[in-house]
């Protein structure tokens, strides 16, 4: 019965052996892959960087810019067309016409600024 007993304590002392190594294993596992993750990430970031990130924000800044050139069109022709109507109580033709002079105004206004690059380049 001691040799079973004595048996018993070597197989308790292998599996926290081989616990052991497997927890070595895996830590050292885990430290590979964030140096691998590290390297991506530092390979990644220059690459985004520069030229393409100001492009994409200049961009950016000139659809904001003809957007907000067209909406300011039509909310301004369409506040002069309601203040027309409550003056003159010609409702709803005021607001009509100014609303679509208002659309009007901010097309031009955006073909105009769109083109404004174009208009550079061309000699005549």
């Amino acid at each position: 019965m001691t040799q079973g007993t004595g048996h018993g304590g070597n197989g308790d002392r292998d599996r926290s052996s081989e616990e052991a190594a497997l927890s070595e294993r895996l830590g050292n596992l885990d430290q590979r892959l964030s140096e691998l993750r590290d390297r991506h990430v530092k390979t990644e970031q220059p690459a985004g960087d520069g030229g393409d990130r100001a492009a994409r924000a200049s961009a950016m800044a000139l659809g904001f810019r003809l957007s907000s050139e067209l909406v300011a069109g039509v909310v301004v022709g369409a506040g002069i067309g309601w203040g027309f109507d409550r003056l003159l109580s010609t409702s709803p033709f005021g607001f009509i016409v100014f609303l679509l002079l208002g659309f009007v105004a901010g097309v031009v206004n955006v073909v105009r600024t769109a083109g404004a690059g174009q208009n550079r380049r061309g000699g005549s």
